[in-house]
Parts: C-alpha cells; sequence; structure tokens
C-alpha cells in the first residue's frame, strides 16, 4: 500500500471510531509506531483536526466533515456476501438496517459497478436449515440496550415451557448452537444469565440504566460456555 492510500485509510478509520490508539492503527497497517505519529502529523499539516486524548487515543475533532467514501469492486463484493450471511443469521431488525445500509453503499458506486453488483446477486446463494429463521426482531434493540447500559425488561419461556418476567441488565450477544443468545445480569436471580432469543416472547427497552456498577467482559463469560469456539 502506497502512503497515500494509507493516509486516506488512517483517515476513514478514524472518522469511523470515537477513539483510536496508534497501536491499533500500526497493527492495521503493519506498520510501525513511529510510522503511525509520523502519519497522524502529515494529516495534521494538511489541516485535518487529528488530536489526541490520553490513554484513549487518536479522533477527530467534531465538526469535521468527510466527503462521502468509494467503494472499490472487491469492497462492494464483499459486502454483498455479508448480504447473505445477514439474510442467515440475523433478524428481521438487522436485516432491515443491512438492507437500508447496502443501499446507501449502492448509492455511491458508478453505473459500472451497480451493473457488476447486480450480476454477482444473481450467483450468491446460501442454503441454510430452518431452525436458522429467525423471525424476532430483537438484535436491533438489544444492540441499543447494550450500547446506552439500559435494562431491558422481557418475557421468557424456559426449556419446560414456564413463562416468567425479568428486568436485565444486557452485556452482550453471543452466536452459538445455531441461535442467538442474550447474556445480561438478571436482576430477579442476581446473577448472569443465558436467554435464547427464540425462547424470548417480548423484549422491551426500559430505558433506565443498570443498577449494577460493573459487569464481567463478555469473553469471560464465553469461558464458561459448554461449547468449543
Amino acid at each position: 500500500m502506497n502512503r497515500i492510500d494509507r493516509l486516506f485509510g488512517i483517515l476513514t478509520l478514524l472518522q469511523s471510531r470515537k477513539y483510536i490508539s496508534a497501536e491499533k492503527i500500526a497493527e492495521r497497517y503493519n506498520m510501525s509506531i513511529r510510522t503511525v505519529y509520523r502519519d497522524i502529523k502529515a494529516l495534521s499539516e494538511q489541516g485535518i483536526p487529528v488530536s489526541f486524548e490520553q490513554h484513549k487515543g487518536y479522533f477527530l475533532v467534531q465538526g469535521f466533515f468527510l466527503p462521502p467514501v468509494s467503494f472499490n469492486m472487491e469492497e462492494a463484493n464483499a459486502l454483498l456476501l455479508v448480504e447473505s450471511l445477514v439474510a442467515g443469521f440475523a433478524d428481521n431488525s438487522i436485516r432491515s438496517h443491512y438492507s437500508a445500509a447496502l443501499t446507501k453503499v449502492k448509492a455511491v458506486l458508478k453505473s459500472a459497478q451497480k451493473e457488476k453488483l447486480e450480476v454477482m446477486n444473481q450467483h450468491i446463494r446460501l442454503q441454510l436449515p430452518k431452525r436458522l429463521a429467525f423471525n424476532f426482531e430483537y438484535l436491533s434493540l438489544i444492540q441499543n440496550a447494550i450500547c446506552e447500559k439500559c435494562i431491558i425488561t422481557l418475557e421468557y419461556k424456559n426449556l419446560k415451557d414456564e413463562l416468567s418476567k425479568r428486568d436485565v441488565e444486557p452485556i452482550g450477544l453471543i452466536f452459538y448452537a445455531f441461535s442467538w443468545h442474550l447474556i445480561a445480569w438478571c436482576q430477579l436471580r442476581n446473577q448472569y444469565r443465558d436467554f435464547n432469543l427464540t425462547r424470548i416472547t417480548s423484549l422491551k427497552n426500559l430505558e433506565m440504566p443498570f443498577t449494577k456498577t460493573a459487569h464481567m467482559p463478555l469473553s469471560d463469560y464465553m469461558k464458561m460456555l459448554p461449547v468449543n469456539f
């Protein structure tokens, strides 16, 4: 990758995140930390307002506008392939949001690229078992609750088909055993619980902040699951 492409890539990376460390940039572009410092300085010299906050990393000053991103065919084809995976492994809410996002991507493509993308769309198919037909609309709502650290109330059927109502503090989503699972602190049981989304009959974001001040990382909970990743 030449330096111009790398600088543009770093700028796009900065725009996509609130903060990013020099180490993450170096890892992404397989370069030294010293080179990252030089590239950040080069961006600043071109009038791009890159700032730094201790223990968090680099960020773009709020209000900076970057023109619409362009895509090459390889990137567009990759997004098209992911659309098939989203259709098979996500729920109705994520399918809808991804479709809207992909429409925006297609809008910035050149006419010739759009034609090629339509042709490629006819040559991608995903064969999945019926048990992966997720017809609920919970994933997007749960994602928002996790980001905002808001309590969720839900009604849940256990393996005996017994219905219970829970107020939970969501810490993450895991896909395993052919289903999506909500991992959350259950205020009723006073411990972390695993809720299979196919067994949730209703779900609502209460828009109330967590009562527990600190939660375990999702990666630690995954180590306790009875499956090998």
